[in-house]
């Protein structure tokens, strides 16, 4: 697509032609790279760009191209985001995503307001015209997903989202440390360790008696009796085959959804795990509609509310109660999405 970084289909087609046909091999002190490995990458390039619609000119039927939607939605989901914000975010080259910021200035799809904290920046956000001309692509999309995922099992579909975590974390951003986890949903058995887990980390870095797991379980049985996938989720982190860490969203109301059970394995701790637990959560909140996010926490979890406060979380409400042996303050978050 023109104005953006070569695809990883283009890198390996150079890298192909570079190469005896029978026996390509890399040279940067990996293991050998093989010419079937590169003719499947390109295989797999061929089939998911069609799959994805990325080949024509217009997506979902719409006037727009896949890189102009992708700007509209990154605008919608990070408003007052400045031109070099979208240029890192999407990798795009400045002159080719000025252009696109001019026709949208002109269709009155985006505004420019001058930055206070630089006057030579201007931080750009959404119109209501550009709102709603973004509001149903975003659906549309949703909707062309969820039929995809529609007509696949359960355990389909998480071997098919396990395998684009894999494909994610291992051709991501090289130049940042690649963090040594994954992140899925949930499958047999995923349930029983997120009880077990609670129970044993609670009490022992906490000292809760065991009705903090009756709690635990509780909570966790409701979600596999009534789980609707459309509105609700569970992430595992899993690092090296191992569960190291979980979240949920589950419906609270039409409007409210509620995040409960984070928790993160101290092995794996200071990865970044927790924060991009909450981020999926709140990213899955917005997909699917809800206008708040809350929780409940406790005062002494001070790891986990440092986590929501970064997140935007505001406290609501706060109050006493002795439970699971202990006096506490129970505390109610809310984040508007």
């Amino acid at each position: 697509m023109s104005g953006t970084r070569p695809s990883l289909r283009a890198a390996a087609s150079r890298a192909a032609s570079a190469l005896p046909a029978r026996d390509r091999a890399g040279t940067g002190g990996a293991d050998p790279l093989s010419g079937a490995q590169i003719d499947a990458v390109r295989r797999f390039n061929r089939f998911y760009t069609r799959e994805v619609g990325a080949l024509g000119e217009r997506l979902l039927r719409s006037p727009y191209s896949l890189t102009e939607v992708r700007v509209l939605y990154e605008l919608a989901h990070a408003p007052h985001a400045t031109a070099s914000d979208l240029v890192v975010k999407l990798d795009l080259d400045a002159g080719y995503l000025s252009r696109i910021l001019a026709r949208f200035e002109r269709a009155g799809l985006i505004r420019r307001q001058r930055s206070t904290d630089d006057a030579r920046s201007a931080r750009l956000s959404l119109t209501d015209k550009g709102a709603k001309t973004i509001a149903p692509l975003e659906r549309a999309s949703q909707n062309e997903v969820a039929e995809r995922l529609g007509v696949l099992s359960s355990d389909e579909r998480a071997r098919l989202l396990g395998a684009m975590a894999t494909i994610e974390t291992l051709l991501g951003d090289r130049e940042s440390p690649r963090v040594p986890y994954v992140l899925r949903p949930h499958r047999p058995g995923d349930i029983g360790w997120v009880v077990s887990r609670h129970g044993g980390l609670y009490a022992s870095e906490y000292g809760w008696d065991v009705q903090f797991e009756a709690l635990v379980a509780q909570i966790a049985a409701k979600f596999l009796r009534e789980f609707n996938p459309k509105r609700e989720c569970c992430w595992i982190a899993e690092r090296e085959g191992h569960n190291v860490g979980c979240v949920f969203v589950v419906e609270k109301s039409k409007t409210v959804a509620q995040l409960r059970l984070l928790i993160v394995e101290p092995s794996a701790r200071g990865l970044g795990i927790g924060h991009r637990l909450v981020e999926e959560c709140i990213r899955f909140a917005r997909d699917c509609g809800y206008k708040t996010l809350m929780l409940w926490t406790n005062d002494v979890l001070h790891a986990a509310r440092r986590i929501y406060q970064q997140a935007g979380f505001q406290l609501v409400s706060q109050e006493k109660h002795h439970s699971f042996g202990h006096d506490l303050v129970g505390q109610n978050c809310s984040l508007k999405l």
